[in-house]
């Protein structure tokens, strides 16, 4: 390149979701998210929490940051707003940490709700003091530099998911899910009759149910060769 590449692209007045439609997925498990997508959304299965915390509901707040760089997270200080859940996107590098407890305590003052990305963090034990939930997908000593280049509030994919600045975060012991923005109405309609249907068959498991009638159907049917 004949100039020098700008250190941080950002995307400032992106739309958020309504304060109703957020609230909407509170206590909802992620498993149940996943299935009123249609199988869709869930994050790449190394991408878990760091320690027991509790589920974590909330509106994405993207970054991009290079190995063992982590400019673009620092970026999204600027803007976080109470609730936000930081998704930082390192394209899956792990050998060095994306951030540790002095970031992740800087974000819990301004009202983040939660940390997620693909890469490391690091100081786990100053983490767990401050006490903000965190997914990764590694945990390493190295620490990384703040040189970028960067970006802030735009597109990213972590853990094999596209992520806008604006999409809704679910999160708890099973791992991490992405809602778009514009589906959410739609899959919180769909997340009420999962939970109908969880609930009959739990209670049916509960009652003693030990082989279901969709397995009877299948075996009896045409659809089973016996050999």
């Amino acid at each position: 390149m004949i100039d020098d590449p700008p250190l941080l692209r950002m995307s400032r007045d992106f739309k958020r979701p309504s304060a109703e439609i957020v609230a909407g997925f509170a206590g909802a498990q992620t498993g149940h998210v996943v299935d009123a997508m249609a199988g869709s959304g869930a994050l790449h299965s190394r991408i878990k929490p760091l320690f027991e915390c509790p589920s974590v509901v909330g509106v994405a707040l993207t970054s991009h940051s290079g190995p063992a760089d982590n400019l673009g997270l620092y970026a999204s200080l600027s803007l976080i707003q109470p609730g936000d859940v930081l998704v930082a996107s390192a394209d899956g590098h792990t050998e060095a940490a994306i951030t540790g407890d002095l970031l992740m305590g800087m974000a819990r003052n301004l009202g983040a709700g939660g940390f997620v990305t693909d890469g490391a963090v690091r100081d786990k034990a100053g983490l767990l003091a401050v006490g903000l939930p965190i997914y990764c997908a590694a945990l390493t000593p190295n620490s990384p530099v703040r040189n970028g280049p960067g970006t802030m509030g735009l597109p990213v994919i972590v853990g094999g998911v596209a992520v806008r600045s604006g999409d809704i975060v679910v999160a708890d012991a099973d791992g991490v899910v992405i809602v778009p923005q514009e589906q959410a109405s739609a899959v919180l309609a769909a997340l009420d009759r999962v939970r109908e249907a969880e609930a009959s068959m739990e209670a049916k498991v509960k009652a003693g149910l030990g082989v279901p009638e969709f397995i009877t159907a299948i075996v009896n049917s045409e659809r089973t060769i016996n050999v």
